[in-house]
C-alpha cells in the first residue's frame, strides 16, 4: 500500500474502533482485538502473520503492565479494607482545621489516589466528603469536585495506574522516570486546579439525592495510623525514584548500577511495598493469614478487565507499527512541524471525548505516536514529558460516555446538565493546566 493509503487505513481503523465502542456497545477488549486483526490484514501483513502481530503486541504490553497494575491494586486494597482512606482524611482535616476541610480532603485524595483506582477511591471517600462537609457547614460540591478531579489527575499520569504504565511500555520508556516526572507535575496541577475550583460559585446549586449522603461511611474500629498508610504509599515511590536516579549516576556495568537498577524496578518496588503492607497492616488489624490472603486475592478480579483492555491496546499498537502506518504518520508529523507533545495531547483529548475511556484514549494515542516518537530521536526526559501530555489529554472532557462522569454526578447528587456544567468543565481545566505545565517544562529541556 502507498503511504497515503496506509494513513487512510489508520484513520479508518480508529473510526471503526470508535463506532464499535460507542454505537455498537462492543466491549473495548473485543473491539480492539477485532480492529487490530482487520487492520493487519488490510495493511498487507500476511494472514499467517496477522494474528502473531496482534498477540506479540498483547504479550509485550502485558509483560510489565500486569505485574505493576496487579501489585498496585493489592496495595490499594489493603489500604481500603483497613480504613486507611478515612485515617488519612481525618489526619489532614485535623491538621488544617475545619475552615480548610476541602484542602485537607483533597490532599488525602491525592495521596490515596496513587495506589487506588479513581472510581474505587472516589466511592470510598464520598461518605467522608459528606460527613466533613456537614461538620464544616459547606456545600459538599466544594469538596467533592476537586477531590474527584485530583484523583482522576493521578489516575491518568502516575504509575502504577494502567494507562500511564501501558503508555510507557508501548513507547519503550522507563516507568520509574515517568513516576519521577509525573508525580510533581500532578501535584502542582492538583494545587492550581483546586484554587480554580474554589472560584466556582456552588452555593446556589440545588442537588438531588446522593447515595453517599444517606449511607454512612464504613466503621473501622481500629484504622491504621495515617503515618503508616502514607509510609506504605510512599515506600514504592521512593524506591523507584532512588532506582531511577541511581541508574543515572552510577556507571553502567558496575555491580552497584546493576543492583540499583534491579532494586528500583517498578515490579520489585511494588512487590516490596505489598509484602510490607501485608505484614504491617495485617498485624495492626489482627488479620489472620487466610483473611490477609483473601484481601490480596480480591484485588485482582477488579483489575482483570483493565489489564485485558490494556493488552488488547498493545496488540493494536503493534499492528500500527508493523503495518507501516506509524512510519507514514511519523513522516507526516515531521513535515508538518506540529510539536509531538501538542499532537499527543490533542489526539488523546479527541479520543477521550469521542469514546469516553481515558485508558483507551491513552493506549490508542501511544500506539499511533510510537513510531513518530521513536523517529524523533528524543531524550528519555522529552519522551516521558510527551507521555505525561498524552495522559493529561485523557483527563479532560469527561461527559456522558464516561463511566467516571456518572460516578461523580451520582454520588454528588448532580443532574446531567449540572454534571456537564461543573464536572466536565473542571476535569477539562485540570487537563489543560497539567498539559500547559508539561509543555512549559518540555520547552525548557
Amino acid at each position: 500500500m502507498t503511504g497515503m493509503a496506509l494513513l487512510g487505513l489508520g484513520v479508518a481503523a480508529v473510526a471503526v474502533l470508535l463506532v464499535l465502542v460507542i454505537w455498537v456497545r462492543m466491549p473495548a477488549f473485543v473491539a480492539l482485538l477485532l480492529v487490530a486483526v482487520l487492520t493487519a490484514a488490510a495493511s498487507g501483513i500476511p494472514l499467517t502473520d496477522a494474528v502473531q502481530s496482534v498477540t506479540k503486541g498483547v504479550g509485550g504490553t502485558l509483560g510489565n503492565v500486569a505485574i505493576v497494575v496487579g501489585l498496585g491494586a493489592m496495595l490499594g486494597k489493603i489500604i481500603e479494607e483497613s480504613g486507611g482512606a478515612e485515617s488519612i482524611a481525618r489526619y489532614f482535616t485535623g491538621k488544617l482545621g475545619p475552615k480548610k476541610v476541602a484542602a485537607a480532603v483533597t490532599i488525602a485524595a491525592f495521596i490515596l489516589g496513587i495506589p487506588v483506582f479513581f472510581d474505587v477511591g472516589f466511592i470510598i471517600l464520598a461518605p467522608i466528603i459528606f460527613g466533613f462537609a456537614s461538620a464544616a457547614r459547606l456545600n459538599p460540591l466544594k469538596i467533592g469536585l476537586p477531590v474527584a478531579a485530583t484523583m482522576l489527575t493521578v489516575h491518568v499520569v502516575v504509575p502504577p495506574h494502567p494507562g500511564p504504565v501501558a503508555v510507557a511500555e508501548l513507547l519503550n520508556e522507563d516507568v520509574g522516570l515517568l513516576l519521577t516526572i509525573s508525580l510533581p507535575i500532578a501535584a502542582v496541577t492538583a494545587l492550581i486546579g483546586f484554587l480554580i475550583a474554589k472560584r466556582f460559585n456552588l452555593d446556589h446549586v440545588v442537588r438531588g439525592e446522593s447515595p453517599a449522603e444517606t449511607d454512612e461511611a464504613r466503621v473501622f474500629p481500629n484504622p491504621p495510623s495515617p503515618w503508616l498508610v502514607m509510609g506504605l504509599i510512599l515506600l514504592p515511590i521512593l524506591i523507584i525514584m532512588v532506582g531511577t536516579t541511581g541508574t543515572m549516576v552510577t556507571a553502567e556495568g558496575t555491580a552497584l548500577h546493576t543492583f540499583v537498577k534491579f532494586f528500583g524496578a517498578a515490579p520489585i518496588a511494588l512487590l516490596i511495598a505489598v509484602i510490607v503492607a501485608w505484614i504491617a497492616v495485617g498485624h495492626q488489624q489482627s488479620w489472620d493469614r487466610d483473611h490477609s490472603a483473601g484481601i490480596l486475592d480480591s484485588a485482582l478480579p477488579a483489575v482483570a478487565v483493565i489489564i485485558f483492555v490494556t493488552g488488547a491496546g498493545g496488540g493494536f499498537a503493534n499492528v500500527l507499527v508493523e503495518s507501516g502506518i506509524g512510519t507514514v504518520l511519523s513522516d507526516l508529523l515531521i513535515s508538518s512541524g506540529l510539536p509531538l507533545i501538542l499532537m499527543g495531547f490533542l489526539m488523546s483529548a479527541a479520543l477521550r471525548a469521542s469514546q469516553g475511556s481515558a485508558t483507551v484514549a491513552l493506549l490508542t494515542t501511544a500506539g499511533l505516536l510510537a513510531q513518530p516518537i521513536a523517529d524523533a530521536g528524543l531524550s528519555p526526559i522529552e519522551a516521558t514529558l510527551i507521555m505525561v501530555a498524552i495522559g493529561f489529554g485523557g483527563l479532560g472532557l469527561s461527559h456522558i460516555n464516561d463511566s467516571g462522569f456518572w460516578i461523580v454526578t451520582k454520588y454528588m447528587g448532580l443532574t446531567v446538565k449540572q454534571g456537564l456544567k461543573y464536572w466536565t468543565t473542571l476535569s477539562t481545566i485540570f487537563g489543560v493546566v497539567g498539559f500547559l505545565l508539561t509543555w512549559g517544562i518540555y520547552a525548557l529541556v
